[in-house]
């Protein structure tokens, strides 16, 4: 393996770079960076965090990732995948915890790119991430339930009075909606109409306009209509961000937490949910913008630049971060077409942080919360998930399981589950595919191959079985390579295995064949190896299996196996 050579798609990106693409860049930067301000808004509160730390970690990990990334059009910054996620472990080890998570991610991360592992995501079943994906989804339209429909409860302050305040609900998805059906006559129909408004505009917008996004058409209408009502129309009970949040539009110092072994321990498990997620994300992001710009990018610098994201951004203060597909592709969309376009985008995103953060605290929370549905609809990928479902039951078991331990428990639990499942499942199609047979009689070379050869049969010379294993022999199928052993119930005098068709051999299907051939020398059984592959041959010849066996008794192929066995049949 090559070692990994550190250059960042920036690095290449910038020979031969012309005026007219720094333009494109620039005007593609400016377009995203506002596109990306009111969903690392709704992300931050989504997530359990201030709405600062959402732009804070579209603004350092967005740069991140444009400087140190394998894709040339790739943006990054906060996304919804990882709402669950963060509000789980702010929830179970506070904000602290989250920050050495996050830090642990973005090490596992490098340590992927590092490593060369960023083709292995790859081989992560589609209907995990299908199922995943439509689980965090359906997670995240239930969690803002509350605030579409403005519910409420009534809450002692610490004067002891009773006063009304939003609802605060349970984490987990079962109790979110009983406490929903509980509280449901506290509905805000002003909260309800500010919700739905919303949806309609970003739904509405694509209609009418390709470049401005609809969310952000959404918060400056609603903002303002919310606004003239509370200041003119005396309603006062369309809650807003300044009312849950306190605004700070200061540039936080760069701060390391106090790590400890036990604490790195407790996080090992949330950290490396981050970093596959993040690693899944970021790479289907940039295999999609790829094919929409004819560009290929480098998955294992993609991969480090993720990492590096990860690390700096919860030193000041910001969540994981990953590459975002929507914003990628409003980026291409707007003629971005190289790193600089990201870079741009964390720059204006700075900007309106320190100039234009205060106004934030006017935003309904309705509003976002409409923002987050249309976020989680697209999400969804009902129509991939309802395709699935026609798919073979394997496939469909992974996917509904992933999917139901998605919404019911957290998804690191449904990733772990679902790739234990998935692997079981395929090491059970493997072995449904290895065929073990026993011939005694004769074999007929024409029906063996491919084209007619119009050679004479083979006979088995009397006290010999021919055993053929047609497909891998692994730990799926050695048992019953032994089932067959047993069935026949003979003693022959020599036995010959046929491996012309065995694509790989593993330990346990080396220990299977070494214990069958001790107990067939032990009873006087006289084995021989036939048609074996050079790459199984040399397994075998590491595992000293032919020292017990005999080279002798390995034969390339048939016709010299059955003369061999001839001539241990007449001694």
């Amino acid at each position: 393996m090559k070692g990994f050579v550190f250059k960042p798609a920036l690095f290449t990106s910038l020979k031969g770079y012309k005026k007219e693409t720094l333009m494109a860049d620039i005007m593609a930067g400016i377009i995203v960076g506002i596109v990306a301000l009111p969903l690392a808004i709704a992300f931050g509160i989504a997530s359990g965090v201030s709405p600062e730390k959402g732009i804070i970690t579209a603004i350092v990990a967005g740069l991140a990732i444009s400087v140190f990334g394998g894709s040339r059009v790739q943006i990054g910054g906060p996304t919804g995948a990882f709402i669950v996620i963060i509000y789980g472990i702010i929830q179970q080890y506070g904000l602290e915890g989250l920050t050495i998570a996050t830090i642990l991610a973005g090490i596992f991360l490098i340590l992927l790119g590092v490593f060369h592992l960023g083709t292995i995501i790859k081989y992560i079943p589609y209907p995990i991430v299908v199922g995943f994906t439509s689980g965090i989804a359906l997670t995240i339209f239930t969690t803002q339930i509350s605030d579409v429909l403005g519910l409420t409860e009534t809450v002692i302050d610490t004067n002891g009075q009773e006063i009304i305040a939003p609802l605060k609900t349970p984490g987990d998805f079962l109790g979110k909606w009983m406490c929903y059906i509980e509280h449901i006559d506290s509905i805000n129909w002003w909260n309800t109409a500010v919700s739905i408004a919303s949806i309609v505009i970003i739904a509405l917008t694509p209609r009418f306009s390709k470049k401005i996004p609809g969310s952000l058409i959404a918060i400056i209408v609603m903002t303002i209509g919310v606004y003239l009502l509370k200041m003119y129309g005396g309603v006062s009970c369309i809650e807003t961000i300044g009312d849950r949040f306190t605004i700070n539009s200061t540039l936080p110092d760069a701060e390391m937490p106090s790590m400890t072994w036990e604490t790195i321990k407790q996080l090992i498990s949330p950290a490396i949910t981050i970093a596959v997620l993040g690693a899944i994300e970021s790479l289907l992001s940039a295999t999609v913008a790829d094919g929409v710009v004819g560009d290929h990018h480098d998955s294992n610098q993609e991969l480090v630049g993720q990492g590096i994201a990860n690390i700096v951004s919860p030193i000041f203060g910001g969540i994981p971060a990953t590459g975002a597909i929507a914003r990628t592709m409003t980026n291409i969309n707007n003629g971005g077409r190289s790193p600089i376009a990201g870079i741009i985008h964390a720059v204006v995103l700075l900007l309106i942080f320190l100039f234009l953060m205060p106004y934030a605290q006017y935003i309904p929370m309705a509003c976002l919360a409409g923002v987050l549905v249309i976020v989680a609809y697209n999400m969804s990928e009902w129509r991939t998930f309802k395709q699935l479902l026609k798919n073979p039951k394997s496939d469909i078991t992974v996917l509904l399981i992933t999917f139901i331990l998605t919404v019911i428990f957290d998804l690191t639990i449904a990733i772990e589950v679902g790739l234990v499942i998935a692997c079981l499942l395929c090491m059970r199609r493997m072995a449904e595919t290895t065929q073990v047979s026993v011939i005694t009689d004769e074999i007929d070379p024409n029906i063996e191959s491919d084209v007619q050869l119009h050679e004479e049969h083979l006979i088995i010379p009397e006290g010999v079985e021919v055993y053929e294993i047609n497909g891998p022999y692994f730990f799926g199928i050695a048992n019953r390579f032994e089932e067959v052993m047993q069935q026949m119930g003979d003693r022959p005098k020599v036995r010959i295995i046929r491996m012309r068709k065995v694509p790989f051999i593993d330990s346990t299907g080396i220990h299977n064949l070494t214990n069958f051939c001790e107990i067939s020398q032990r009873e006087n059984i006289h084995i021989i190896l036939s048609g074996v592959n050079e790459k199984v041959h040399k397994v075998l010849q590491k595992s000293n299996f032919y020292t017990l066996l005999g080279k002798e008794n390995i034969c390339t192929n048939i016709n010299e196996a059955l003369e061999k066995s001839k001539e241990i049949v007449q001694r």
